[in-house]
């Protein structure tokens, strides 16, 4: 599963520590994120992250393309409630009109991510049969 990533600047340390917590889990995926919610989970986990511009500079504009283009199949968006912006609203928007699952905080994350561990996103595969993982199935 292609999984982005994207926390607000109040939100990545609790962004870091989900992932070092579900550290195994997320490493069986592609992941891509904002650049120094990246940089952070990477030097904290060693995991790969794919990264795109900050997010001030318009990295989570980047994400939303590839959201646009059925290229991301969960997007993990822990975000400042407080200080809402066009782009959160923006991001929401398109993981609604594109069927993609959101964790907007660590309650959600959790369950998002246990159950692509599960199998329970699979579905997600026959969706986007561009992601890389679906890519090596068919192999």
């Amino acid at each position: 599963m292609e999984i982005a990533i994207i926390a607000d600047d109040s939100k990545k340390e609790l962004m870091t520590e989900f992932c070092i917590a579900y550290c195994g889990i997320l490493s069986k995926h592609s992941l891509c994120g904002t650049a120094v919610t990246a940089k952070y989970i990477s030097e904290a986990t060693g995991l790969y992250i794919e990264r795109m511009m900050a997010g001030s500079q318009g990295g989570a504009e980047q994400i939303a393309q590839r959201i646009a283009y059925n290229e991301v199949d969960l997007l993990l968006f822990f975000r400042d409630t407080s200080d809402p912006t066009r782009t959160d609203i923006e991001l929401l928007r398109l993981c609604d009109m594109y069927n993609i699952p959101v964790a907007t905080n660590i309650a959600t994350g959790e369950i998002l991510v246990r159950a692509l561990d599960r199998g329970d996103l699979d579905w997600r595969d026959i969706v986007n049969p561009r992601s890389k993982n679906s890519r090596s199935k068919r192999r």
